[in-house]
C-alpha cells in the first residue's frame, strides 16, 4: 500500500535540464509530475514537467500513444518502471540527454489540457473543520452532523465543466459568473439572476489509475494501488444558489458550471518522502474496520501545504502582486485520507475508472488563516477581507484572479510541487 522511496527520491539528484536544479522550483527531477499539452501539429500528448520544460513522452521513445488514460490503468508496477526510466535518462550524465533534448518543449506558451478524460467525479467533505465553519452559519446550533465523523460524505459532481487553469503569466482560466435561483430571506420567491456571492474552494483532486470490477469492492490496503496522482483542484461554488437549492438532496447548479484543475498530476510515487500518519483524535469515533488498517495508521496521510492567493484587476493595474490569503497543510486540514475515500467509493459494490476524479472538499485548518473559502475567511459577509490595494472582499468580483498552490518539503528531501490552479472571474 505504501511505495517506499528509492533512488529517484535521492535529493542530491541532478538533471541535465538546468532549470530544474533551481531552488523552489516545483518540478525537479525527484518529482516527475504527468500531464498532457497541445503539441505544434494540434495534437494532445503526455508530456513529463521537469523545471520549466516539458518532455514530450512519445517523442523521446517512451510510449507509444497519446492516451493518458490508457498510461493511467497500466497501474503502480508499470508507473514505477517508467518513473525510474524517466529519473535515470533526465539525470545529469545521462547518454539519453542528446536524444530526450529533441521532445522537449518550454513550458512557456505551450497550451496545457486537462490531463486524462474524466469520466465520473465525485466531490468529498474531508475537512471536519470546513464542515463545521460551514454548518455552523447553517445550523448554530447543530453545526455537525451526527453522521460526519463516521462517514466520508461526498456527491456526484459534473465532470463536463471540468478544466485547466495554470500557465504562468496568464490569469488562467476564464470562470463566467453563473446564473441561477436566488432567494433572500426576506422576499417570497426567488428570482433567475447571477450569483452575488461566487466563491472559489482549495481542493486537491485524487485520479484514479486502475479501476475495479462492479460489485467487487476495493479494501482499504489496495486503495492507494487503484490511485494515479493527485492535483490542485478549485470547486467554484456560488453560495447564494447553493442556499436556496442544496435542500434536500445537496448541490447542483451552485457547483456545476466550472471547476479547475492544475495542469500537472503528481504521483503517489513523488509523495512517498511526505507521507504522514493517520490520526483521529482519542474523543472522535475510530473509523470502521473496513476505512482502517495498521498501515493505513503509520502511513496513510500526506503533507502538502497548500495556499490561496487573490488578485484583483485593480491590483494588477496598480503592479501589486497577488495577497495570499490562506495558507493549510492537510495532515491539519484532511479528516478522511485518499485511500479512505476509494475503500468507502466502492464499499457498496461502484466501479471506479480510469481517469475518474475525487475531489478532497474545501480544505480547512482549524486556524483562522487557514480556511480554504472566502465564506469562512469572511464569515459570510459579516467580515470582510481587507486587500493590499485598500478593497474589500466578501465573495469575488469580476476580474478577481484566485491561485491555488501546493508543495511539499522536508528535511532530507527534495521540495516538489504541484505547480499552480489559476481563475479569473468574468461577467
Amino acid at each position: 500500500m505504501a511505495p517506499t522511496t528509492d533512488a529517484t527520491h535521492d535529493p542530491a539528484l541532478r538533471s541535465w535540464v538546468a532549470s530544474a536544479n533551481a531552488a523552489e522550483c516545483d518540478f525537479p527531477i525527484q518529482n516527475l509530475p504527468f500531464g498532457r499539452f497541445r503539441a505544434q501539429d494540434g495534437s494532445g500528448r503526455i508530456g513529463v514537467a521537469i523545471g520549466d520544460r516539458i518532455l514530450d513522452l512519445r517523442a523521446a521513445g517512451l510510449v507509444p500513444h497519446d492516451d493518458m488514460n490508457a498510461l493511467m490503468a497500466q497501474g503502480p508496477q508499470a508507473r514505477r518502471a517508467l518513473r525510474t526510466q524517466l529519473s535515470q535518462g533526465l539525470a545529469a550524465g545521462s547518454a539519453q540527454q542528446a536524444a530526450w533534448e529533441q521532445a522537449l518543449v518550454p513550458q512557456e506558451g505551450t497550451e496545457m489540457l486537462v490531463p486524462c478524460r474524466i469520466g465520473d467525479y465525485t466531490d468529498f467533505y474531508t475537512s471536519v473543520h470546513h464542515a463545521t465553519n460551514v454548518g455552523r452559519q447553517f445550523r448554530p446550533e447543530n453545526p455537525l452532523l451526527p453522521n460526519y465523523r463516521w462517514v466520508p460524505i461526498g456527491y456526484h459532481g459534473r465532470a463536463s465543466s471540468i478544466g485547466v487553469g495554470g500557465r504562468s503569466g496568464t490569469c488562467g482560466a476564464a470562470v463566467r459568473r453563473p446564473r441561477g435561483q436566488l432567494k433572500a430571506p426576506d422576499t417570497a420567491a426567488p428570482v433567475l439572476a447571477p450569483s452575488r456571492r461566487l466563491d472559489y474552494e482549495l481542493e486537491l483532486g485524487w485520479f484514479i489509475g486502475t479501476g475495479n470490477a462492479q460489485g467487487e469492492p476495493i479494501g482499504i490496503g489496495e486503495a492507494e494501488d487503484h490511485l494515479f496522482g493527485v492535483a490542485l483542484f478549485n470547486d467554484w461554488s456560488a453560495r447564494d444558489i447553493q442556499g436556496w437549492e442544496y435542500q434536500p438532496l445537496g448541490p447542483f447548479l451552485s457547483k456545476n458550471f466550472a471547476s479547475t484543475l492544475s495542469p500537472w498530476v503528481v504521483t503517489l510515487e513523488a509523495l512517498a518522502p511526505f507521507r504522514a500518519p493517520f490520526t483521529r483524535p482519542a474523543e472522535d469515533p475510530q473509523p470502521l474496520p473496513y476505512l482502517d488498517s495498521p498501515t493505513h495508521r503509520a502511513t496513510g496521510a500526506f503533507a502538502i501545504t497548500l495556499e490561496v492567493l487573490l488578485q484583483t484587476e485593480r491590483m494588477r493595474a496598480e503592479g501589486l502582486p497577488p495577497a495570499v490569503l490562506s495558507r493549510t497543510d492537510t495532515t491539519r486540514a484532511a479528516y478522511w485520507t485518499p485511500a479512505q475515500l476509494v475503500a468507502h467509493h466502492t464499499v457498496n459494490g461502484c466501479n471506479l475508472q480510469s481517469g475518474d476524479l475525487l475531489g478532497s472538499g474545501t480544505l480547512s485548518g482549524p486556524g483562522p488563516q487557514e480556511a480554504g473559502s472566502l465564506l469562512e475567511l469572511a464569515a459570510a459577509g459579516r467580515q470582510p477581507v481587507r486587500l493590499p490595494s485598500g478593497e474589500e472582499r466578501s465573495f469575488l468580483e469580476d476580474g478577481d484572479t484566485v491561485t491555488l498552490r501546493g508543495w511539499c518539503e522536508r528535511a532530507g528531501a527534495a521540495r516538489i510541487g504541484l505547480g499552480e490552479a489559476r481563475g479569473t472571474v468574468t461577467g
